[in-house]
């Protein structure tokens, strides 16, 4: 079974910062118990307050598209809606 990793960064503008890890906390339990998750951890950079990232392991692309299009995190898109100064996501696959 190949997995899917995706690690997913979070720049949160700096006057915004705590509503951000705000609304990223609420998605942790909801987001651990869906199909297919495997890892959903949540870190913060220790010098940038700012900038949260997210490391995930899903069973599969199309699992986590289940979960990309889940209501909690269209809950999340609308709380932060211009509260987040950049996001980058990068889908991984394991090589060793």
């Amino acid at each position: 079974m190949t997995t899917l990793t995706i690690v997913a960064n979070i720049h949160a503008n700096p006057d915004q910062t705590e509503l951000v890890r705000a609304e990223l906390e609420k998605l942790l339990p909801i987001t651990r118990a869906e199909n297919g998750c495997l890892q959903y951890d949540l870190h913060r950079d220790n010098d940038n307050p700012a900038h949260f990232m997210f490391f995930e392991k899903w069973e599969s692309r199309e699992l986590w598209q289940t979960h990309m299009n889940a209501p909690h995190l269209a809950a999340y898109m609308k709380a932060t809606d211009g509260a987040v100064a950049e996001f980058i996501l990068n889908e991984m696959s394991s090589i060793g």
